[in-house]
């Protein structure tokens, strides 16, 4: 080879090496580039983390103290409503307490048919109010069959007629139902 190729190889080479230099350089300055950006993004990243997590922090303490406020309203409901549930009805009852009173006046009158009168108002009127509070009376006239849920057998006689055996001969004491439930059952006596 001669010398101008040679030295035109090693300036190609120079050149290249320069070039690769440069190169490098660049990667280099890029990748510090890149590596602030890296830092950067972290940052805003960790600040909107830390933002989210104050903001669902401040959630979550309104929303602890908006459940104790409604525990405690409820249970102060609560407390009033057992304190005053009967006030109704022993409203509703004061003037059957009244006729009372005014029937035991008059019982001083010796005159038993208007004492017997005003006994059959007042019992007509407890009767009516009970009624309105949703008390109802439970039928259980003779023959009724006998039913373990609603009534109560006090006593088993043997059956005065064929037809009333395992039934309902006599009722002792009425039963009683509050809506649908039984508050009271009903005494009965069943023929064997």
């Amino acid at each position: 080879m001669t010398k101008k190729k040679k030295e035109d190889k090693s300036t190609i080479a120079d050149k290249k090496s320069a070039e690769q230099v440069a190169e490098q350089e660049e990667v280099k300055t890029s990748t510090e580039g890149a590596e602030e950006e890296n830092e950067e993004v972290e940052v805003d990243e960790v600040e909107k983390l830390t933002g989210e997590l104050a903001e669902a922090k401040d959630k979550y303490l309104r929303l602890y103290s908006e459940f104790d406020n409604y525990r405690r309203r409820t249970a102060k409901e609560r407390l009033d409503l057992m304190l005053t549930a009967g006030e109704k009805i022993i409203a509703e009852l004061i003037p059957v307490l009244d006729d009372f009173e005014r029937a035991v006046k008059s019982a001083d009158s010796k005159d038993e048919k208007s004492v017997l009168e005003g006994l059959t108002l007042i019992s007509q009127k407890f009767e009516k109010t009970m009624q309105n509070q949703g008390l109802k009376v439970m039928e259980t006239p003779e023959g009724t069959e006998f039913d373990p849920d609603i009534h109560e057998a006090i006593t088993q006689i043997p059956a005065p007629k064929k037809k009333l055996q395992g039934k309902i001969v006599d009722t002792i004491e009425k039963g009683y139902y509050l809506g649908e439930k039984v508050i009271r059952f009903a005494k009965v006596v069943t023929g064997s």
